[in-house]
């Protein structure tokens, strides 16, 4: 199973009210605390099961394709209560990050968050997040080396931050999306190797597992196979700016199977809540980092939509950006709140850790300043 790919219809919406808005505002009047930042994305994970869970209308064989015991779906997914809901499928989004930081993207209350780029499909989604502006060149998930510089390649080559900037990621395309032939960014991605060098047991183990595994997609990795090599990382390597990049959620969705989309995006849930646990379990990154959580779009809803996304379904266009670390203030959930674009995520990467990006790439958005500079 591939990606789909959406066809080119133009820039879509503009960046130049964004900037305009937020570039005058000043920089944090106190000293950042972050030292460390990581975003992390879940492939097209939709922000109304974000905000409201599991869709009941696709809680089904017919609408969801489910393979499980429908029983045995709502028992595990199913509240009558929207939050109640919410918090069933995504506990540590809810009851952490939303209750310590800020979360935007829930249209019901008020508060939009939006891709530019006009095409809502991957490869332009991450090349707009990681940059902080869309190209119109970018029209293919098969588009080849990016010739932009992402964020992380920049922050790479300041001199207090170089070798330690990272990216774990399931989709083999993350080596194009950030360039690697010309970034040098160590990016592990899709299915190579988890390991390298001499092996213990446990390591040999998971990758046998890589090398024998029934892949569902060539270019796609697990999120599970992608987590331990990510945690076991931070033995030799602590990097200050972190990229992980999980696809199950966009996987399943496109296979039609509701019930295994709703089991990726708890596990993904449970994934940020290991690795953000084990962080603040480290002297280097406890207190001191930030976590942005996100997805590169969204998707189309009903029945049939909800497994497919572009400029054919109707709000693929829409996604959510949470925030959580020590310069966010815990404002919650937000409500009634200008528009966020996804192109700000760049920025605002560079801005807890004390940058000025758009200074340096002037294509790029302003950061969200809501979520900077303000400790507590």
């Amino acid at each position: 199973m591939s990606r789909r790919v959406a066809r080119h219809v133009g820039m879509g919406l503009s960046l130049l009210c964004v900037t305009l808005c937020c570039v005058a505002q000043a920089q944090p009047s106190t000293p950042l605390k972050t030292r460390n930042v990581v975003l992390i994305v879940s492939d097209g994970l939709r922000w109304q099961e974000i905000f409201t869970g599991a869709d009941e209308q696709l809680l089904n064989e017919k609408n969801g394709g489910i393979w499980d015991s429908e029983k045995s779906l709502r028992a595990k997914y199913w509240r009558a209560d929207p939050a109640e809901r919410r918090k069933a499928l995504f506990p540590f989004l809810w009851s952490t990050v939303a209750v310590q930081g800020q979360i935007f993207g829930n249209q019901n209350k008020g508060s939009t968050a939006r891709v530019t780029n006009g095409l809502a499909f991957s490869y332009p989604g991450y090349n707009e997040m990681l940059t902080g502006h869309p190209d119109p060149r970018i029209n293919s998930n098969e588009f080849g080396p990016n010739p932009n510089t992402s964020v992380f390649e920049w922050l790479n080559g300041l001199p207090e931050l170089h070798g330690r900037v990272a990216a774990y990621a399931t989709w083999e395309t993350f080596k194009d999306i950030f360039n690697v032939k010309r970034s040098a960014l160590p990016v592990h991605a899709g299915w190579d190797p988890p390991y390298s060098g001499t092996l213990d047991p446990r390591q040999q183990l998971l990758t046998r597992l890589y090398q024998t595994m029934t892949r569902f997609d060539a270019e796609d990795n697990y999120d599970a196979f992608i987590q331990i090599p990510l945690l076991d990382s931070f033995a030799t390597q602590q990097p200050h700016v972190l990229f992980v990049g999980y696809g199950e959620t966009d996987d399943w969705a496109h296979a039609g199977r509701y019930d295994l989309l709703l089991h990726a995006a708890h596990r993904f849930d449970q994934f940020v809540a290991e690795l953000w646990n084990k962080l603040q379990g480290m002297a280097e990154y406890k207190d001191q980092t930030t976590f942005i959580i996100t997805c590169d779009h969204g998707r189309g809803s009903g029945p049939t939509d909800w497994k497919e996304h572009g400029i054919e379904q109707k709000g693929s266009e829409n996604v959510w950006i949470a925030v959580i670390g020590p310069d966010t203030a815990p404002l919650g959930e937000r409500s009634n709140v200008a528009e966020v674009h996804q192109a700000q995520i760049a920025a605002t990467l560079a801005a807890l850790l004390g940058k000025d990006y758009p200074k340096a790439q002037p294509l790029a958005a302003a950061p969200i300043m809501d979520v900077v500079g303000t400790s507590h």
